[in-house]
Parts: C-alpha cells; structure tokens; sequence
C-alpha cells in the first residue's frame, strides 16, 4: 500500500516539478507504439511461494528428527536457574524493543523528508 502511496507522490511531484515542453506529439506516438502491459500473475506467485514454504516446513520438519530439537530446548531452558531465565527475557525484550524503535525512528524520518506518507 505504501509503494502505491509513494508512486502516487512520485508522479505528483514530477507533475508539478516543471511545466509540459511541447513535443509535438512525439510521446503519444511512441506511448501508442508501445506494447499493452503483461498481466501480473501474482496469484500463481503466491502460490508457489505457500507451496515452497510448506514444502521447506516439512522438509525441515522430517530431517530434524520430527521437531525432536524443540522438546530438547524447552528441556534444556527448564533446567536453567530462574535467574538465567529472567536475564534472557529481559535481553528479548530489549532487543525487540529496539528494533521496534528503529521502525519508528526510520519511519518518523522518511515522513519528515517526505518519502512516506501518513
């Protein structure tokens, strides 16, 4: 939706940017030579992606031993002292908490310098 958002600036922009040099015609005679546009399959790519993904889920699934790995870590996170555990959440949750506020302080600059809109 954003990529939209920002062509429809883009073409705003050189719209207004410099005022129309008559060409006698010359781009509507080659806009008209032009081919018609390909449809874009992007059904068919969804769906190849799905596919390729739950294929990889599966595939990942059968050769790690049926996600015997998963048991064996929850295991091994059990065994640890509560302290341990409550260092690992607190460093997850800082970790997440800055990407989140990388998001927003990149977004925040592109809305400032006009590449985003709101």
């Amino acid at each position: 939706m954003e990529q939209v958002n920002q062509e429809d600036w883009l073409d705003r922009e050189l719209r207004e940017a410099a005022p129309y040099i008559d060409d006698e015609g010359f781009t509507a005679r080659v806009l008209q030579q032009l081919p018609p546009p390909r449809r874009r399959h992007d059904l068919l790519r969804a769906a190849i992606l799905l596919g390729m993904t739950l294929l990889a889920s599966v595939l990942a699934y059968v050769v790690s031993g049926g996600g015997r790995f998963i048991s064996v870590m929850v295991e091994r996170l059990a065994a640890l002292p509560a302290l341990w555990v409550f260092v690992l959440a607190l460093a997850s949750g800082l970790v997440i908490a800055a990407v989140g506020a990388a998001a927003a302080l990149s977004r925040e600059r592109g809305l400032q310098t006009g590449l985003l809109q709101a």
